[in-house]
């Protein structure tokens, strides 16, 4: 056991750290290369992590290459352009138009797309409309926040939600009924709760008079009008896989490569541009990190965890998706969610009890808010800001983080009772 933590805790350290440079998933691998030497893992294990992980990781790899393509046709500017728009330069109003805009983004396109794609045009806006620093923070702080809080309703709306529907064999309307209230909780109580938080440092009104119209953001009109019908087709699409226990990553990674070749044939985009930008280093980094939690596995903590889960189950239900959320939350905090669904998984396995799964995807999901490495969006979200030339220090982050997760997670939770 303590082999198979030094050997987590050093892959996790440089993950976060990424000294030189270097990548996540070089990083991960090294990881799991290391384990493997070591003996906390087998070679039959990587063929176990593989197969369980190897669906979720194609389908997130395909949902990002849609949100690009539409990104370099102007669709989610667009839509930025139009809810600034629509709150007619209420600041309060703008404020949970944005809330409203990244949680549809989270839902279709993933809790990492609105980090990578919705953030840097937020913060181009917010630098334009000339906003004071405090109140470029709150959008910035809530925009991020809403990108992992509201990725709860549908499997592919996060990495975690497809792993865990793929462990569980979940299926994608099954999974979208069970989320639909506790992901509309959340996303209430989000909104409350972060403009509580924040609703001094909103301006009560903004200057949207020099914003250029929505219509000039689009760069393809072609394509503009059909992404609207392909993702309609897209989610049929999904609904149509569920019905014949397709895997997810058919529809997710081989509608985005038709999406890909129809921009290309409209010249709307630049396809080995677009392939090579894709965060490959995601499949490495899903495949790496979990082979080395499957040596935690390994050493015994699936069995301590799966007897917490059990004596919370013989306090009751309510205490069981309760205790069962914020255990996976506050492990995901310290620990990264990628880790922690995973192992929870396997431990809510070994308890009996799959209904739980749900409770352990809201707590990887909204969890990780309270501390800045507690999930890959949060990362790539600082990242993304980091290169803008904003930086959010630890500290300043977690002031924010640590008050108002708790809250929208106990919310969220309760939809599950």
């Amino acid at each position: 056991m303590a082999l198979a933590v030094g050997v987590f805790l050093a892959t996790l350290v440089l993950v976060i750290w990424q000294p030189r440079g270097l990548k996540i998933g070089t990083t991960a691998v090294a990881g799991a290369l290391v384990a493997l030497a070591l003996g906390v893992v087998s070679f039959a294990d990587v063929i176990t992590v593989t197969s369980i992980v190897w669906d979720a990781t194609l389908a997130f790899i395909g949902i990002i290459l849609l949100s690009m393509v539409l990104d370099e046709i102007g669709f989610f500017e667009w839509a930025a352009l139009k809810m600034a728009r629509l709150s007619g330069g209420n600041g309060h109003l703008m404020f949970v138009y944005i809330l409203i805009l990244g949680a549809l983004v989270a839902a279709f396109f993933a809790n990492d797309g609105a980090a990578l794609i919705l953030t840097p045009i937020v913060l181009a806006k917010m630098k334009y409309l000339k906003l004071k620093p405090l109140s470029m923070f709150a959008f910035l702080m809530a925009g991020g926040f809403i990108g992992d809080s509201a990725s709860n309703p549908l499997v592919i709306s996060n990495l975690t939600n497809i792993v865990t529907a793929g462990y569980f064999q979940i299926g994608f309307w099954e999974y979208a009924k069970m989320m639909f209230l506790p992901n509309l909780l959340s996303i209430i109580a989000s909104i409350g709760v972060l403009w509580i938080y924040f609703r001094k440092d909103i301006p009560k009104h903004i200057d949207i008079s020099q914003l250029s119209s929505p219509e000039s953001a689009i760069k393809n009109m072609t394509m503009f009008r059909l992404s609207w019908w392909f993702l309609g087709l897209l989610m049929v699409g999904y609904f149509i896989g569920d019905a014949y226990h397709l895997p997810i990553s058919v529809f997710a990674l081989g509608g985005a490569l038709v999406f890909l070749s129809i921009a290309t044939y409209f010249k709307a985009t630049k396809p080995i541009m677009t392939i090579k930008a894709a965060p490959w280093q995601v499949v490495w980094f899903s495949i790496g990190l979990y082979v080395v939690v499957y040596g935690l596995k390994n050493g015994g903590l699936t069995t301590y965890l799966a007897q917490v889960i059990t004596q919370l189950q013989s306090m009751g239900n309510v205490y069981a998706v309760i205790g069962t959320g914020f255990l996976s939350a506050i492990l995901s905090s310290v620990m990264n969610n990628m880790p922690t669904i995973m192992i929870m998984d396997i431990a809510i396995a070994d308890a009996g009890n799959i209904a739980l799964a749900y409770a352990n995807i809201i707590g990887c999901n909204l969890g990780p808010k309270m501390t800045p490495i507690g999930s890959l969006a949060t990362l790539l979200w600082l990242h993304v800001l980091a290169q803008k030339g904003v930086k959010i220090g630890w500290g300043e982050y977690m002031k924010v983080g640590l008050v108002i997760t708790p809250p929208v997670l106990l919310v969220a939770l309760i939809g599950l009772l």
